[in-house]
């Protein structure tokens, strides 16, 4: 998973394929919870770029896209938003592909 350092690197990674932005943060208990099944994610969606924003380190980029909770994914498509799973809940394995399944894109 690229790690994103800066906004203009952000908005040039989402313009290719389909990205899933995950906003996330090394404090975040909620977080280091779903650390470990994120590889397994990436590898069932390998047609998905997957890039990791730290909230702290880019606190401007989630204000501009009202990233109020963590963890939360944003999901672009040639640089368009098309969908997002943000809240301050704690996020299952299962809630996670439920949102990816609902962007019904097609595979490779």
């Amino acid at each position: 998973m690229e790690n994103i350092k800066s906004i203009e690197q952000f908005k040039e990674v989402i313009k290719k394929d389909v990205t899933i932005a995950v906003f996330s943060a090394d404090w975040c208990p909620d977080c280091v919870v779903i650390k470990p099944i994120l590889p397994e994610i990436e590898e069932e969606y390998a047609n998905y770029q997957f890039v990791y924003v730290d909230r702290d380190e880019l606190i401007e980029l989630c204000q501009e896209l009202d990233i109020f909770g963590i963890p939360s994914f944003l999901a672009f498509k040639d640089g368009e938003e098309i969908g997002r799973y943000v809240n301050k809940e704690r996020k299952t394995k299962e809630q996670i592909v439920a949102f990816l399944e609902e962007l019904n894109i097609p595979s490779k």
